[in-house]
């Protein structure tokens, strides 16, 4: 054994809890030096036109651009991989778009859906030939076009290496765990949250008239639970199904079949549709693995509008986050459980943006049923439903300065400032929405990290007041005894480390060592939240 095997343990007791995937897609590459005299690939697969804008090609003197194009359009790995016989297409200007349109029909291709906003269309054919002997004379109209991937769960990367935890359930205990205590029924009022997932289902926690669905060809009947489950936890506003902004009106998009399969086109459609319905914060509990231009262009449609995008990073316990999430435009969200740990699945990634609970979390489901809810499909709502609370109370702020108070205001976690498994670290909505209080008092013991590099314990305080302290004690004991640490000042939001040493003896033969450490804050001050002043870790080597 040696110190690179080293764990840390938070304690706790270990709760059973149903676990709920995320909807993935995937989409086919080019193989490595596939079209390199032919036109340039693009992410995710598309093939952009690299001809004048002068007239119509003549399909039957380029056979080579055609032999291209069928190759691409017919999808290698078959119909798993994307839609059969069908292609996205994205065209140089609305002129262009126009006289495809008018012409598509005569080129014996079918026009199933299109996105005006982004000049995309999506076609199809009785055959891949036919799907490309269509497109081909329009290719000096077009900019791009590629295949139709579906949504589905792909094969994902390889799964980091990390240790085993010991995961404890939130239960119906999320928004104590987020700060939200009192009456927060008004949160979200005159905002729309879109739900882009599987169909919400009626439910008691959702009142009349507050859920309302666009149908974007796949019907607006639930496929399964789990657009439910998310819309619930960013706005139900019953007990025993609660949300972070109950007031806050649903608008539901599903995207997926009833097999539970959708495709790139489709989840672009809605992020274009909701933002034009007035949505200002876009939930997407889904992800791939491999981006593709339409869905990259649908999110900058969307936050050029003034509407946000918040994704889950991902189940795989992979150290990448998936798309769209690993957008550094979005806001990507991943897991801990109700011991402030990263869950083992949740993805890990260096544009992370933050993390919130997701284990355990009790949540609707179809037919009136309350369930265990698990997944970073479960922490991205809580956060959309954050944003939309912070804007119905900060009238003029919009969704990008809602997410920046929330940004400024979360709570430290693991290693010192933002890092790939927490991101900027755990969602706080109390802190954020009391962060106008100047009495308000939250000294925190934020994480024990062990920094392996340096072969110790780091204690992390972070003081999560609106004013500065002055005075607070830590006290850490170890098999060796007791130390105590006074730290003279820590200002409103800072943070400070105070290191303990290893026993590298007891690591190299596997001791589990035991840390406890304790915040006592001044005389005289009142602390919201004393609970969160004390942590107990142990450290061992894995077997």
């Amino acid at each position: 054994m040696t110190p690179a095997n080293a764990r840390l343990i938070l304690l706790g007791v270990a709760c059973f809890a149903v676990s709920a995937g995320v909807l993935l897609w995937r989409t086919d590459p080019l193989r490595p030096g596939a079209d390199a005299a032919g036109p340039s690939a693009n992410k995710g697969g598309a093939l952009r036109s690299s001809t004048p804008a002068s007239g119509r090609a003549d399909a039957a003197t380029d056979s080579d651009a055609y032999a291209r194009l069928l190759a691409r359009l017919a999808a290698p790995e078959g119909a798993r991989g994307a839609r059969a016989n069908e292609a996205v297409v994205t065209f140089k200007d609305a002129a262009a778009l126009e006289r495809f349109l008018a012409a598509a029909a005569a080129a014996g291709l079918e026009v199933r859906a299109r996105i005006d906003g982004l000049l995309t269309v999506r076609v199809a054919a009785r055959s891949a030939a036919d799907l490309a002997r269509g497109l081909l004379p329009f290719q000096n109209e077009w900019s791009e076009a590629g295949p139709n991937p579906y949504v589905f769960t792909p094969q994902p990367p390889p799964a980091e290496a990390r240790a085993a935890q010991r995961h404890l359930a939130f239960g119906n205990r999320t928004l104590e765990f987020l700060g939200i205590t009192g009456d927060h029924g008004g949160w979200g009022r005159g905002v729309t949250i879109a739900i882009i997932d599987s169909g919400v289902a009626p439910d008691a926690t959702f009142a009349p008239g507050r859920v309302r669905s666009l149908d974007l060809g796949l019907g607006v009947q639930a496929a399964d639970g789990h657009g439910t489950a998310v819309a619930a936890l960013a706005a139900g506003e019953s007990a025993d199904a609660p949300g972070v902004a109950p007031a806050a009106s649903i608008l539901s998009i599903r995207v997926t079949d009833t097999e539970g399969l959708g495709d790139t086109f489709t989840v672009a459609q809605a992020i274009v549709a909701a933002t034009d319905a007035g949505a200002r914060v876009l939930n997407l509990s889904l992800g791939a693995y491999q981006d593709h231009p339409t869905l990259s262009r649908a999110v900058g449609y969307a936050l050029e509008r003034g509407a946000v995008v918040v994704a889950s990073a991902g189940n795989d316990q992979a150290g990448v986050l998936t798309w769209p999430a690993a957008d550094p435009r979005v806001i990507s969200v991943g897991s801990i459980d109700a011991l402030e740990q990263q869950v083992t699945f949740s993805n890990s990634g260096e544009t992370l943006s933050v993390t919130a609970p997701g284990y355990g979390v009790k949540t609707a489901w179809l037919e009136n049923q309350r369930v265990s809810f698990s997944g970073t499909s479960a922490s991205a709502p809580l956060v959309a439903g954050a944003i939309a609370a912070v804007m119905s109370q900060n009238p003029g702020v919009g969704a990008a300065g809602a997410w920046e108070i929330l940004a400024a205001h979360t709570n430290e976690a693991g290693a010192p400032g933002a890092d790939a498994r927490y991101g900027q670290g755990i969602l706080n909505v109390g802190w954020a929405m009391a962060r106008t209080d100047p009495t308000r008092v939250d000294t925190a013991v934020a994480s024990h990290h062990f920094n392996e590099a340096a072969g110790r314990l780091e204690v992390v305080v972070q003081n999560r007041s609106n004013l500065g302290v002055a005075g607070l004690q830590l006290a850490v004991q170890t098999a060796a005894g007791t130390s105590t640490n006074t730290l003279r000042w820590l200002g409103p939001g800072a943070t400070s480390i105070v290191t303990v040493p290893i026993n590298p003896s007891a690591l190299r033969s596997g001791e589990v060592q035991v840390f406890r450490s304790e915040l006592i804050n001044p005389a005289g001050v009142a602390d919201v939240a004393p609970a969160n002043n004390r942590k107990t870790s142990s450290l061992q080597t894995a077997p």
